[in-house]
C-alpha cells in the first residue's frame, strides 16, 4: 500500500466523519445561538437553559437526517470493503 493510498483513505474518512457529524453539530451551534440571543435579550443567565433545546434539535436532525448518515456510512465502508484487494496487492 502506497503512502498516496493511505492519505487517501484518510482523507475519505475525514471527510465522511465532518459529513456525519455536520447537520447535528450545526444544530446544536444555531441553537445555542438562537438560546443565547434570548437570554441576552431578556437578561436571564441561566447555564441549562440551552441544554434541552440543544438535546431535542439535535435528536430531531438525527431523527430527519439518520436515513442519509446509514446510507452515507455504508456506502463508504461498502467501498472500503471493496478496496481490500486493490490494497493488499
Amino acid at each position: 500500500m502506497t503512502p498516496e493510498t493511505v492519505m487517501a483513505l484518510g482523507r475519505q474518512a475525514v471527510e465522511v466523519a465532518l459529513m456525519l457529524s455536520g447537520p447535528m453539530l450545526l444544530t446544536a451551534l444555531l441553537i445555542g445561538l438562537l438560546v443565547s440571543v434570548f437570554q441576552a435579550a431578556t437578561q436571564i443567565n441561566e447555564a441549562t437553559l440551552s441544554f434541552i433545546p440543544k438535546l431535542v434539535g439535535t435528536f430531531l436532525v438525527l431523527i430527519l437526517a439518520g436515513p442519509w448518515m446509514l446510507q452515507l456510512f455504508v456506502d463508504y465502508v461498502r467501498q472500503l470493503i471493496e478496496k481490500i484487494p486493490q490494497m493488499i496487492g
